[in-house]
């Protein structure tokens, strides 16, 4: 490992730095054939400097290894900035915590910038409220954010629980609009954390860190997909796929982390933050609790990476698109199966009743003999009846002629 270019990156004042990831476009582009791959893009990284004198806040997209400065976007009356890159590398999403001229109140807007696009426009979205977290879909055009204007924010005490709106937004494409959108506030909440699935559409809201509360959530947001289509949603219908599928409790609980597969979810209380019941416990999807574990000083739990798919994309559309048929064989090796045990356990039954059976017959002629038997010594003894004559009174008259 050595210093690229021999040279480092000079920058005034950043405070903070954040790499774009690399979207599977850009590794299938990479991993194309030598004549027909396209030119990879530049790695991206995009950065933030504060307010110096009389120059504003500032955010910038920076190409390496080219050094090539792609967009920038001044910002004013700045507090704090986090940056927050979609898992795919198509938004980079700027958290701007914003203060007013008399710095007595805070408000945020969230700077997104369309980095698949030309000149990489950014949208402006126009909060109220502070935003104490914010959390892209993997591979999808949503995201999520947790607001709240509690007085008690930043500085919590014993016993005191901040009240939070969770907001879920989505890029509306329908009508060339091509603009976020809010689908749904989830408002008086005590959520402070997003997680969202893996594979996208699953998220569960947790409250994690408090001693009083330990809540989760687990919302589908494409619940009645099926049923609405691809047809442009109305105002009434937009966001109405958003269901909440079931609710839990963990005590204590410090973390919240899905499987890859993102069919089940991790909870745990581990013992660097509190003593307390410390263990973990598994749910499903829809919040059903799996197996629960409570084990003295447990410490982190993770779950192993998922290997990747030796299919080839090809290989996985072809699937996608014979999936019904794949999924009729299977419910027959399950029909089969389980006609299987079902005979099995109907053969077991008889085998039972048949020895039952068996044994009553069993029962009953040894119990006939027995009798027949007694009866046989019974017939074989001699009957003598012995007649007995006993004089109560005798009377003796005399009889005169």
């Amino acid at each position: 490992m050595h210093l690229h270019g021999k040279k480092s990156l000079k920058i005034e004042g950043v405070q903070d730095f954040e790499w774009c990831p690399l979207g599977d476009k850009d590794k299938e582009e990479t991993k194309g054939d030598a004549g027909k791959a396209k030119k990879a893009r530049e790695n991206m990284l995009a950065y933030w400097t504060p307010e110096i004198d009389n120059q504003p806040a500032r955010v910038t997209l920076l190409s390496f290894p080219s050094r090539t400065i792609l967009r920038q976007k001044n910002l004013f009356n700045v507090t704090e900035c986090k940056l927050y890159w979609q898992n795919q590398g198509d938004f980079l999403c700027v958290k701007v915590d914003r203060h007013t001229k008399t710095k007595k109140s805070i408000f945020c807007n969230l700077e997104i910038f369309r980095v698949r696009e030309k000149d990489y426009p950014v949208e402006v979205v126009e909060l109220k409220d502070t935003v104490t977290d914010f959390s892209w879909e993997p591979k999808g055009e949503r995201f999520a954010i947790i607001s709240s204007n509690d007085p008690n924010l930043g500085n919590p005490g014993p016993g005191i629980t901040i009240k939070t709106d969770v907001s879920f937004y989505q890029l509306e494409r329908a009508g060339g609009k091509n603009d976020f959108r809010l689908l749904r506030t989830l408002p008086a909440r005590t959520s402070n954390a997003i997680r969202w699935s893996p594979r996208g559409r699953h998220v569960v809201l947790a409250t994690v860190g408090s001693s009083s509360k330990s809540e989760l959530e687990f919302w589908d947001l494409d619940f009645n997909v099926e049923e609405l289509g691809r047809r442009e949603l109305s105002k009434e219908e937009w966001g109405s796929g958003i269901q909440l599928l079931g609710t839990g409790d963990h005590y204590g609980v410090t973390d919240v982390e899905w499987d890859p597969s993102g069919r089940t979810l991790a909870t745990s209380a581990s013992a660097w933050t509190h003593t307390l019941e410390n263990g973990y416990a598994i749910w499903d999807f829809r919040g059903q609790e799996i197996i629960k574990h409570i084990q003295d000083r447990f410490k982190q739990f993770i779950w192993r990476p998922r290997p990747p798919t030796l299919l080839t994309k090809e290989q996985q559309k072809q699937i996608r698109r014979n999936l019904k048929e794949y999924s009729r064989a299977f419910d027959e090796e399950d029909a089969t199966e389980e006609s299987n045990v079902s005979a099995e356990l109907i053969a077991l039954r008889k085998r039972l009743v048949d020895e039952w059976n068996k044994w009553r017959a069993n029962c009953k002629k040894e119990h006939a003999e027995e009798r027949s038997k007694k009866h046989g010594k019974h017939e074989e003894k001699e009957e003598i009846e012995v007649w007995v004559d006993e004089v109560i009174e005798q009377i003796e008259e005399m009889v005169v002629e």
